[in-house]
């Protein structure tokens, strides 16, 4: 019987977290402690990145939480690196665009090619460098922080950014811009607003990712998600939004189509809680 209590107690602090509607999957590696973007390649594994700080590395998990593999990024740098994203030729794209004081003028996105068949230890990236036309100081005023950026998915031949919006007071909404998805210099196109809700503590949009069949996008929050659906092309915010509260208010970073019913989702450590991969129904 006393060889069975730390196996009881594991069980027991799985079953009693508060995960919401969240479904637990696994406990992430406690190198990704910072883990802040999931895509998806197969059924069996994700790759992840960390935010600002951390190596230029990204890193193949699979569903038990083992580290299978770790990439270095050539030609990148991780100022911030916030989500990642993929196309249907299977590159991958880092969005380092994080920008809590809204003073970058370095934002830019990395295109990777397909990590999956990435035969050695590093992997190439090019170059993808934009700006927001619309912001004209750095930092702008507080009521007028619109600029960090911690969500984007690829969509035709363009990357759509979403803004975590840090103004003061929190208006309650997100920015959509485009971007072409090749290397060079571009000016961010807008193309509306979108409204979350007006709690910032769990409405500033920290990840998204668009379903394989680019029926549904979804946009996550801290503790909420929000579904776009019947949109026509790309107009996006023309469609149905539907907000969902996921229960769980753990530090949400990452969200990640599995396949067109089904969301990874994962959070930072904080505190006693977080770094897990959790799966959810979106269907």
């Amino acid at each position: 019987m006393i060889r069975l209590l730390p196996f009881l107690c594991i069980v027991f602090f799985v079953s009693c977290a508060n995960y919401g509607q969240l479904t637990f999957i696994t406990k992430l590696p406690k190198k990704l402690n910072e883990n802040s973007g999931i895509a998806t390649f197969s059924d069996s594994t994700i790759w992840l990145i960390e935010d600002g700080g951390n190596p230029d590395e990204i890193y193949q998990v699979d569903f038990k939480g083992t580290l299978l593999k770790k990439l270095k990024v050539k030609n990148a740098k991780n100022k911030d690196w916030e989500d990642l994203a993929k196309d249907k030729k299977g590159n991958l794209y880092i969005g380092d665009f994080g920008n809590n004081s809204n003073e970058r003028k370095d934002l830019v996105i990395y295109k990777l090619p397909n990590p999956e068949v990435e035969p050695g230890d590093k992997i190439d990236a090019e170059q993808i460098r934009f700006h927001y036309p619309e912001q004209k100081k750095f930092p702008p005023k507080k009521a007028r922080m619109y600029y960090d950026t911690e969500a984007f998915f690829h969509y035709g031949n363009f990357l759509y950014i979403i803004t975590k919006n840090r103004a003061e007071p929190f208006p309650g909404t997100a920015l959509l811009y485009k971007i072409p998805d090749h290397p060079g210099k571009h000016k961010a196109i807008f193309m509306g607003t979108f409204k979350t809700c007006d709690d910032w503590k769990t409405c500033q949009i920290t990840s998204a990712d668009i379903s394989p069949d680019e029926k549904t996008i979804v946009l996550l929050s801290y503790g909420k998600l929000w579904k776009l659906t019947d949109f026509t092309d790309n107009d996006f915010l023309q469609g149905t939004s539907m907000e969902i509260d996921l229960g769980a208010r753990s530090q949400l970073e990452a969200v990640s189509f599995k396949n067109d019913s089904t969301l990874l989702i994962s959070d930072e450590k904080r505190g006693t809680t977080g770094r897990n991969l959790y799966s959810f129904p979106i269907n």
